[in-house]
């Protein structure tokens, strides 16, 4: 989980590196593009699969949620702070957390309702709405972890019936046939300079979701999603030294809230899950 959490912060890194020189859909596409590269050792077990109607559905849903989800992520990093997109985006497990209610049936007790009115607080405080001018970017941030959330619950659904590798692949297919005609709307032609960081960003982001697929089968949630808040900590601290972006005690008090909101509920599920363990394919996440 340090390694996802050191690749997750490389992906921000050199997206920030491009500077804007690359339109966000435009860079989001090839990001995509250039990570198909990482599912050639898959393709056989993509020619011969068979999905349902229902599972294409799904998958087009997730791909549709991820593609307007990533445009908004890539613009948002080429106009505010590291820290600040960073902090912003530990509001997507609180998205999940209210989605589930409507999407899976789940119930919210009154002690991560606290919490997630915690969480929408600390977002208040990166925001500061009538203390500071917002940015797009900040708007974008929000919209981002909200269909980060929606591609993740799919996730959930149908990584029931599909391998999470394949549901990973069928993702990256998706979102890059989806990114296309945003990218051809905008497209400049990015030098090679650029199109090696966006090889970088798709070899940082692989590596990233493989360590973290090596580290939830190695440990509980418990143990592994604290560690994924030392993003915020290395976002600071990269934004400070190699951007010169100042630290912002605001957006660090609220990136805090947010995670002691999203720890609480990860640390409540896990003890009410060692109390009754589900039978059905909820074991599997």
């Amino acid at each position: 989980m340090v390694l996802t959490g050191l690749c997750f912060v490389g992906v921000t890194v050199t997206v920030k590196l491009l500077h804007g020189r690359v339109p966000a859909a435009e860079s989001a596409f090839l990001r995509y593009l250039l990570g198909l590269v990482f599912l050639i050792p898959m393709w056989k077990a993509l020619r011969d699969l068979r999905m349902s109607p229902r599972q294409w559905r799904l998958s087009a849903l997730r791909g549709g949620a991820q593609t307007l989800g990533v445009i908004c992520w890539f613009f948002a990093m080429a106009r505010i702070p590291l820290a600040e997109v960073t902090a912003m985006n530990y509001l997507t497990p609180i998205y999940v957390t209210v989605l589930a209610v409507f999407v899976l049936g789940e119930r919210l007790a009154m002690r991560r309702i606290l919490a997630i009115v915690a969480a929408l607080g600390g977002a208040l405080l990166i925001l500061r709405p009538g203390f500071r001018e917002l940015d797009p970017g900040h708007f974008a941030m929000l919209v981002t972890s909200l269909l980060f959330a929606i591609s993740y619950l799919i996730a959930k659904i149908i990584t029931d019936e599909l391998s999470p590798a394949i549901a990973l692949a069928l993702l990256s297919i998706s979102v890059t046939l989806g990114l296309f005609p945003f990218a051809l709307a905008v497209w400049v032609w990015p030098s090679w300079g650029d199109v090696a960081i966006l090889m970088a960003t798709a070899t940082f982001a692989t590596a990233g979701h493989y360590a973290m697929v090596l580290a939830f089968a190695s440990a509980p949630v418990t143990v592994t999603q604290p560690i994924t808040f030392l993003q915020l900590v290395w976002s600071v601290a990269i934004g400070a030294l190699f951007f010169a972006e100042p630290v912002d005690p605001f957006v660090v008090g609220g990136g805090l809230v947010i995670i002691g909101s999203v720890l609480f509920i990860t640390l409540r599920e896990a003890m009410l899950k060692r109390r009754v363990t589900p039978s059905g394919p909820e074991t599997k996440f």
